[in-house]
């Protein structure tokens, strides 16, 4: 930074510049205009010494939904309708009934995504002019995120484990075998479910009452894989479309792939329709997701095994460290099941004698 208040055109100016703007986008003015709306901060060139800029005061509007904004003001709303409960149960259920056409919808959509998928890889396929390349960086990206979700799968989620419980985990690992074939084959934490309660509960001996608890929240909003998955994807198709990719993008990416993660449903091709949000606060259009279909459909089996390796690494963390609350638990309720039978005993014996 020189006198006079001015910025040289350095990287650091403009990632600083970005992170500003990360920040402003969090607190968007009003909801209509984070739905259509991005904002950035320009760099003014100085009329007088071409090679030095300032910085303006004002922010010019981009086209494209501001996600982060929108999460922020969702999460502040969701929270306010818990804290209400009775007094905002009506647009409790509006939301819930939101998100139920929501989902119908995109189902329709994914069942009829098979034609449109074609169509849109056939296109891409015309325009591109070194098709070996693209065969290449595909594959590139293809062993980049099966590497990545073996590593988190086979690595560090058993580090974990092992860290909180002093458990082997690849015993584990073996004893859940069946769920995690089974996330593979059907692509859906939530058709696995069952499956994956079935193992904790008899391979594991997890207690049910976490087991039950614990698993249905984490086919919703632990989906580790889906996170990586989309992470990895946004980077590759902005390089494919040649686009620079600095610390604040790298930044928004990575909040926008863990919050769209969170939000995505335990169904197959769920983490391509969340990949258009991200995609959005990048500026890139949603069609530019037909670079990686081609792929995604092996990708999604592999990300939904490693979704459902989180869920049970998780449930089974938990079960470890309450197993004092549970002991705990299960007492109180024998010693209130059994004062309750003396009661009722005492009660019939009392009405026998004056009678």
């Amino acid at each position: 930074m020189n006198d006079g208040g001015n910025l040289k055109s350095t990287g650091c100016s403009k990632q600083l510049i970005v992170c500003f703007d990360l920040g402003r986008s969090l607190f968007p003015p009003n909801l209509v205009d984070a739905c259509i709306f991005q904002y950035r901060t320009r760099l003014v060139p100085n009329a007088s010494e071409p090679d030095k800029y300032k910085l303006a005061i004002e922010t010019q509007k981009m086209d494209g939904t501001n996600i982060l904004g929108l999460l922020v003001a969702s999460v502040a709303i969701g929270v306010a309708i818990l804290h209400l409960k009775q007094e905002a149960e009506p647009v409790a259920d509006f939301f819930r009934a939101l998100m139920a056409i929501a989902m119908k919808i995109t189902t329709w959509v994914v069942r009829l995504s098979p034609i449109g998928v074609m169509f849109l890889v056939a296109h891409e396929v015309i325009k591109m002019e070194d098709l070996g390349t693209v065969i290449g960086s595909l594959g590139k990206y293809f062993g980049t995120v099966v590497v990545g979700l073996a590593i988190h799968g086979f690595l560090v989620l058993p580090t974990i484990y092992f860290l909180l419980t002093r458990k082997n985990p690849y015993t584990f690992i073996g004893q859940m075998s069946e769920a995690i074939t089974t996330a593979f084959g059907t692509a859906s934490s939530s058709a696995t479910l069952p499956v994956t309660i079935r193992c904790l509960e008899d391979n594991v001996g997890v207690d049910k009452r976490i087991a039950r608890f614990a698993l249905p929240i984490g086919s919703v909003i632990n989906l580790d894989g889906t996170a990586l998955y989309e992470a990895v994807a946004a980077v590759f198709i902005a390089q494919m479309r040649d686009v620079d990719l600095n610390v604040g993008k790298l930044i928004v990416i990575t909040i926008t792939a863990t919050a769209a993660a969170i939000g995505a449903a335990g169904i197959p091709q769920a983490g391509a329709v969340t990949m258009i949000m991200i995609l959005n606060t990048l500026g890139l259009p949603a069609t530019d997701i037909s670079l990686i279909i081609g792929v995604d459909w092996l990708l999604d089996r592999c990300r939904t095994a490693v979704n459902v390796m989180g869920d049970s690494f998780g449930a089974a963390i938990v079960a470890h460290r309450s197993q004092k609350e549970l002991a705990r638990t299960t007492e109180t309720r024998r010693t209130s099941r059994s004062n309750a039978r003396k009661i009722s005993v005492l009660g019939q014996a009392q009405i026998f004698v004056d009678t």
